[in-house]
């Protein structure tokens, strides 16, 4: 049985049923484009669990969705973007 996910947001917590316990999502709000990928690089480096994490910026338009929108458009982006990248390793 699959644990239930939950997400918190100004002190509610809703359930996130779509996005699977074990993906790992990195949401950085007002760094810079340069500053992002320092925090990526960091990341990744300090955290080998994290070598397949998904990360993104918040913007004009995510930033008003729910957490649990957001967390399933990350993943099926990061998703699509992996599949890519092994079509055109594959190429």
């Amino acid at each position: 049985m699959e644990a239930t996910q939950y997400a918190s947001c100004a002190g509610s917590r809703e359930r996130v049923d779509s996005v699977p316990m074990e993906e790992k999502i990195v949401i950085m709000h007002g760094f810079s484009a340069e500053e992002a990928l320092a925090i990526m690089k960091a990341v990744k480096g300090a955290l080998p669990t994290a070598k397949d994490a998904a990360f993104a910026t918040s913007t004009a338009t995510n930033v008003e969705w729910k957490h649990s929108d957001l967390l399933e458009h990350i993943g099926e982006e990061h998703a699509a973007f992996k599949r890519s990248r092994q079509e055109s390793a594959g190429a």
